[in-house]
């Protein structure tokens, strides 16, 4: 198979709203996330950290992605083997450590309920291993992030 790139491209922006960055506890940690063509948004630091609790925040998207994809892949799979699925839920968690070195995810755990209408139960039970096998977020949670910042004075 030929190596194929996919892009994604996604825009943040945040303003200050009652409080620049005079001191940690002075500014809002509310922005917005978009895609183009879609809704945005709304999100903000976990709440230990001084985030809003309405909105979304990166750890938690970190662990819907998780979710998600493994559930893409895995109602692939069953489809491909002839496993009828007429319900899936998760009810995924993450556990995020802090410590000197500063803060990263120590596990995350998926707990995928499937309901199939037709199919081997034994079969339906192992595709969950391959799905996680094929999960490209699972296979890219530890990896190198580069960042090319602009700073620009107000």
């Amino acid at each position: 198979m030929t190596d194929r790139r996919h892009r994604y491209r996604t825009a943040l922006s945040w303003r200050a709203a009652g409080g620049a960055t005079t001191s940690y506890s002075a500014y809002s940690r509310d922005h917005v996330v978009r895609v183009a063509g879609k809704p945005d948004l709304p999100a903000s630091s976990d709440p230990a950290f001084r985030g809003n609790t309405a909105r979304y925040n990166p750890e938690e998207l970190l662990v819907a992605s998780l979710s998600s994809c493994h559930m893409l892949w895995y109602l692939h799979l069953a489809a491909v083997a002839g496993i009828v699925v007429t319900e899936y839920s998760d009810e995924a968690e993450g556990t995020m450590v802090e410590d000197a070195r500063g803060g990263r995810f120590e596990r995350v755990v998926l707990h995928p309920r499937v309901t199939i209408a037709e199919g081997d139960a034994g079969k339906a039970s192992e595709l969950h291993r391959e799905a996680h096998r094929l999960c490209f977020i699972a296979n890219s949670v530890n990896f190198p992030v580069d960042c090319e910042p602009v700073i620009a004075s107000a």
